[in-house]
């Protein structure tokens, strides 16, 4: 494969997370294919300072999300993985259910049923023991539950040190190499 990721945002708080990755993304040269729920398109611009077609536009590719026929949408189509950033408990009770009446829950179902890498980084608290049992079974699948969890051992100065700390997370769990926190010791 190579440098090929799927990245899906939907309709949870936290559009900056998956705007930021593709940031990262497109500055060390990977292919993305980008996925934007209806509801994720109203969160940014409402949380933040970006249009909908300037997000589109730091990925490779974008898809609507009605477009099963998207290549994402196959097990053929060669890929290193797909993060949900951020993923709404709705998102996550699809995949947990294997519910994939869109691109972006097909795709989350192609990458569990291929064995490739899956990371939702899942936007909800308190949560439900629905929610629990939701992630539960994404994560027997073989999917990674990543919640958003602020840490403050590196003493962050600004909301961009936090998304930075989780965006790093994000990566080191799909095995791309970065610099983006201040790691522990």
């Amino acid at each position: 494969m190579g440098k090929t990721l799927i990245v899906g945002i939907s309709g949870s708080s936290g559009a900056i997370l998956g705007i930021r990755l593709l940031e990262f993304l497109k500055d060390n040269d990977y292919e993305t294919h980008l996925i934007i729920t209806l509801p994720a398109e109203s969160l940014i611009t409402h949380e933040t300072e970006y249009k909908v077609e300037d997000v589109k536009k730091l990925a490779t590719y974008a898809y609507d999300n009605k477009d099963l026929f998207a290549p994402c949408a196959s097990g053929s189509f060669k890929t290193d993985g797909m993060v949900i950033i951020p993923c709404s408990m709705k998102t996550l009770a699809g995949i947990a259910s294997g519910y994939s009446d869109n691109l972006l829950l097909r795709s989350a179902d192609v990458c569990l049923k291929e064995r490739r890498k899956l990371v939702l980084v899942a936007r909800e608290t308190p949560l439900s023991l629905i929610h629990i049992k939701n992630m539960s079974r994404v994560t027997k699948a073989g999917g990674v539950i990543l919640p958003p969890v602020l840490s403050f051992y590196s003493q962050p100065k600004s909301i961009d040190d936090m998304v930075s700390h989780v965006l790093g997370k994000v990566l080191d769990v799909m095995g791309i190499e970065n610099e983006l926190f201040e790691r522990w010791g």
